[in-house]
């Protein structure tokens, strides 16, 4: 790829910023973060990894990462363990296309060459209509229309197109942001900030609070987190005791793992707790 094409992406999730804030931070990238109307947050690479900054090796030796292979992937690792969908869509000077990506599923996606030749399956739009839960005859019409041949619409228009349906569902772009190169920049956002990856201590205690906040939270830290520790307490004794009295490794072996799990739930619910009112 040609290092002085236009190049540029976007990264669309389907939820606050303070939910997309924490899982950000592990891609250790410098982004900029901002809401993208209702329901809808939008992050953008400071950088250009895929022209000279992340490099993969190839026969012919090293060289730059295409976009859409780097957009790609932080979609996936995004998307991965998360509970809403990530949208990433990028452009270059001969391509422009989208990734899906929603929890462990396969990616889905789409290329129109630039001059706005369709060049993926029909089938990527309808999974895509089904798994950000669109219209499917309003909005699965306008996306099947990008998908037909038309000499007067190029990549990027058709770009603009796919985020004209997405409007439907409340995402709007915030001002001097959209699939074109000319119209991006982080000049004049209203409430954009940076994220930015600050070690791998901090990324832990990131990574604590995005599990804590979740659905397994409850079962993580608090009442409930207690209580099935010292259940596993309560369990572990008895099958250490069973198992050496018949000498049977295995059993005895299972009720330490219990007790070593409900330790470890507690300490870990006294720290955390410790944390939040220190």
């Amino acid at each position: 790829m040609d290092a002085t094409s236009p190049v540029g992406a976007l990264l669309l999730c389907r939820t606050v910023p303070d939910a997309v804030r924490p899982v950000a931070h592990l891609l250790r990238e410098p982004l900029l973060l901002a809401q993208a109307g209702q329901g809808w947050s939008v992050l953008v690479p400071e950088g250009e990894p895929w022209q000279g900054g992340r490099r993969a090796r190839s026969g012919e030796g090293e060289r730059a990462e295409p976009v859409d292979r780097v957009l790609g992937g932080w979609a996936t690792a995004l998307a991965v363990g998360s509970t809403w969908p990530v949208l990433a869509l990028w452009w270059d000077g001969d391509r422009a296309g989208y990734t899906l990506a929603s929890g462990f599923r396969r990616p889905v996606g789409y290329v129109w060459l630039a001059d706005g030749t369709p060049a993926g399956e029909d089938e990527a739009m309808r999974t895509f209509a089904e798994r950000l839960g669109l219209d499917p005859v309003l909005d699965v019409q306008s996306l099947e229309a990008l998908t037909r041949p038309d000499p007067d619409t190029d990549a990027r228009a058709r770009l603009r197109g796919l985020l004209a349906v997405l409007t439907r569902t409340g995402l709007a772009l915030p001002a001097g942001l959209g699939a074109d190169p000319d119209e991006q920049g982080p000049e004049g956002w209203e409430g954009a900030e940076r994220v930015e990856w600050t070690g791998w201590r901090d990324a832990v205690k990131v990574d604590l609070g995005a599990v804590e906040s979740s659905r397994l939270g409850p079962w993580v830290r608090g009442p409930r987190a207690r209580a099935l520790a010292g259940a596993q307490l309560a369990a572990g004794l008895p099958l250490v005791l069973w198992g050496a009295a018949r000498r049977s490794g295995g059993w005895a072996f299972a009720g330490v793992l219990l007790m070593a799990h409900g330790a470890l739930g507690l300490a870990y619910d006294r720290v955390r707790g410790g944390e939040g009112t220190g």
